[in-house]
């Protein structure tokens, strides 16, 4: 029989962090579970994009967003801005980046795993 699990983001699995941002991951129950803390003036394509070496973001996403306001834009050039308590679902192929002078904070529990990760 399965049991209880508990794990916190003050003590994560793994920790990333790159140009403006950090990512805290914790696995629990097959599932990758990530907060990521987005600063003012962070965009995927100029810090990230280095890291990863894609023309646009290739994780798919579906998050929770707690505080301040992401713009995302997809490849195909729709585009739409996301704030706190709202949930996206954002497929491979955009890029995003925060908007105003209040960090990002989302919970990500899809496309985390192999996010920001050096490609």
């Amino acid at each position: 029989m399965a049991q209880m699990q508990q794990k916190s983001f003050s003590q994560p699995d793994e920790t990333r962090t790159f140009e403006r941002g950090e990512l805290k991951l914790i696995e629990l129950g097959g599932v990758v579970f990530g907060r990521a803390i987005l600063q003012p003036g962070w965009q995927w394509s100029s810090c990230v994009k280095p890291l990863v070496n894609t023309a646009s973001c290739e994780a798919p996403h579906l998050q929770y967003h707690i505080s301040g306001r992401l713009a995302v834009r997809m490849d195909d050039g729709s585009q739409q801005v996301f704030g706190p308590g709202e949930v996206s679902l954002l497929p491979p192929g955009h890029d995003a980046w925060v908007v105003g002078d209040e960090p990002v904070v989302v919970i990500d529990i899809s496309g985390m795993a192999n996010y920001a990760k050096p490609g």
